[in-house]
């Protein structure tokens, strides 16, 4: 929710940037967009019996606004970026009514396969006379694994038996890039680039869960 709600408010206050809209206005249409456009979501969730309503949702969509917003107008950059990754997990396939029935689908509704990722431009907060790489961010990251259902997990699925999967949390630290800060003069490069200030780059990864401890994973997104 707070990752969503932050890239709202970066992308919409982009958008009203290009258009010629003044700074501060860009700065408070974005972040009232961000949360708008959550709380509808929250609301649906309300009326939802297996989701309802949720107060840590909610606070999470304003941090993620906040997040946005406190930067923009601190330091006329984002310094703290909140990013998304995925990946294919093999829970899906033993619900996909909840978890996707296909690649898209499970991207949105899969949070096996979500990690969620604070990254950290070191550059930005260091002198400028330092050289150090202005497109090399430090990340850590946040996902879970073992979920089937929303809650907890169901014995059977439209009268079939599923398999025991614990649920547990994971816990990464990762480099990460914003490929959009290296200048250039090519707009192709530059709409790609884009993406990268959203998705984490694809590095080595150190994770750790209560489960199984720590593990290095020479690629992971």
């Amino acid at each position: 929710h707070a990752t969503t709600a932050y890239n709202i408010g970066t992308i919409q206050y982009d958008l009203m940037r290009w258009c010629g809209v003044k700074n501060d206005a860009s700065i408070a249409i974005g972040g009232l967009t961000a949360v708008g456009y959550m709380s509808i979501i929250e609301i649906f969730d309300g009326f939802s019996s297996k989701w309802g309503f949720s107060n840590g949702d909610m606070l999470a969509n304003i941090f993620g606004a906040a997040l946005f917003a406190a930067q923009q107008k601190g330091w006329n950059q984002q310094r703290i970026s909140l990013k998304w990754s995925f990946h294919g997990s093999p829970y899906a396939k033993y619900y996909p009514a909840e978890l996707g029935s296909n690649f898209l689908s499970r991207m949105l509704k899969d949070y096996n396969g979500q990690t969620y990722w604070l990254s950290f431009n070191i550059a930005s907060f260091l002198p400028t006379n330092t050289g150090f790489p202005y497109w090399l961010n430090m990340s850590f990251g946040y996902g879970a694994e073992g979920m089937i259902g929303a809650r907890s997990n169901p014995a059977m699925i439209d009268g079939k038996p599923i398999p025991y999967f614990p649920r547990y949390r994971k816990f990464y630290f990762a480099p990460d890039a914003n490929l959009f800060s290296i200048p250039t003069n090519s707009s192709f490069y530059n709409a790609t680039a884009y993406l990268t200030k959203f998705s984490k780059v694809p590095a080595p990864a150190l994770e750790w869960s209560k489960l199984k401890g720590f593990r290095f994973i020479p690629i992971y997104y």
